[in-house]
């Protein structure tokens, strides 16, 4: 019996030296990383730079202030040119529709034979009437040398004067005869009444039109001008000699001045005309604006002072333009902008803004509110794994 008791309290005292053992080692070992190792604690938190950004400040600079606007190309005016003679049948046509033709060029010829023997024929009464007159002056010249000799009666002297006076009534109206056939033979050519393009050709060869019929349609002088549409609010803006760019949807642009604001509006639309004549292209060798054509321009109505930004620094995003303003702490926070004109590199800003911000000049689409970002203009720092 005392033997087992001895056995049992053996066991009890090595079990109990092996806990203590392992107590103090797990102990030491704890020592050991405290003193080993610094905490994660201590270790100071930096966020990595999210990228390398150039910054910019607003600037101010004059804008012009513009009316935008469409509207149809027409014709400055439009010459209508038909035949003055009767009944005279068509030989030729001189001009096409597109042709430059200048003032009193030949545009079609009429058939002349009839009206070159109505002329012949009243030169031949102009020669019988110059006869006649010689004759009747003559023995009126006579009559009055022989007034008061008593050798003719006073009848006989008046009727030869009355016959002086008639010849030479029909003397006047044989020339006007004759005037008026070198009239009608020179109408037998059908001319253009002015410098211009020919927009229209109704004539045909063979073709007898009557008098005044249409046969050609000119445009005027070459010259075009555009008609936008405006609100009476904005007419009150638009003054004669104001600039003009008017630009079609391929890009092609051209310049104008306006000429006249409709001094009325209409009274279902609301809305009135302004008429700007186009100067020239912007391509030496390009063709002419087409009549008919509608296009977009804008009038330059006065110079303003406006906030202007590098258009790269604008990020359109959700519907909205956006601008990141790089704060102290080197974070950047976006803003939302209203945007204006374009002038060349730089973007015109109507709000948003109060002029003193440095804000991201480009790379900004790769930004989003919080990010941190460093400044390319800052000294180089050992390692830029910051960057991407």
């Amino acid at each position: 019996m005392k033997k087992m008791k001895s056995q049992s309290s053996r066991s009890r005292t090595r079990a109990f030296q092996l806990r203590y053992t392992a107590a103090l080692t797990m102990s030491m070992a704890a020592s050991l990383a405290a003193c080993g190792a610094p905490s994660d604690e201590s270790k100071p938190t930096t966020s990595k730079p999210a990228l390398t950004v150039a910054v910019a400040s607003p600037t101010t600079q004059t804008v012009t202030s513009a009316l935008t606007a469409n509207g149809t190309v027409a014709a400055w005016q439009e010459a209508i040119i038909g035949p003055e003679a009767n009944n005279l049948r068509v030989e030729e046509v001189l001009a096409q529709v597109g042709d430059r033709v200048r003032k009193g060029q030949s545009l079609a010829k009429f058939a002349s034979d009839t009206i070159a023997n109505d002329l012949r024929v009243a030169e031949a009464a102009l020669r019988e009437a110059k006869a006649a007159a010689i004759e009747a002056q003559a023995d009126g010249e006579r009559a009055r040398n022989l007034r008061g000799a008593g050798s003719l009666s006073e009848q006989r002297i008046q009727q030869l004067l009355t016959q002086e006076q008639a010849a030479r009534a029909r003397l006047e109206s044989a020339q006007a005869q004759v005037t008026t056939q070198k009239l009608r033979l020179k109408q037998t050519v059908l001319r253009a009444p002015d410098d211009g393009i020919v927009s229209a050709r109704s004539a045909t060869i063979g073709s007898v039109p009557t008098q005044g019929a249409e046969m050609f349609r000119l445009i005027r002088q070459g010259r075009f001008e555009w008609r936008p549409e405006f609100s009476a609010q904005q007419l009150e803006q638009i003054r004669q000699g104001q600039k003009v760019k008017i630009t079609s949807p391929s890009g092609r642009t051209w310049e104008g001045l306006v000429r006249l604001a409709a001094p009325t509006v209409d009274p279902v639309t609301r809305r009135g005309i302004a008429y700007v004549d186009i100067t020239h292209s912007d391509e030496k060798d390009s063709t002419s604006i087409r009549p008919g054509a509608y296009l977009s321009g804008e009038i330059a109505v006065g110079d303003r002072q406006g906030m202007t930004v590098p258009q790269s620094a604008i990020v359109a995003r959700d519907g909205f333009h956006l601008v990141f303003i790089v704060n102290d702490d080197m974070r950047v926070n976006q803003a939302k902008v209203t945007v204006g004109r374009m002038l060349g590199d730089q973007q015109e800003i109507l709000s948003g803004l109060q002029g003193k911000e440095r804000i991201v000049a480009s790379g900004g689409a790769f930004l989003n509110d919080g990010d941190v970002v460093q400044l390319a203009n800052d000294s180089a720092a050992p390692s830029k794994s910051g960057q991407r």
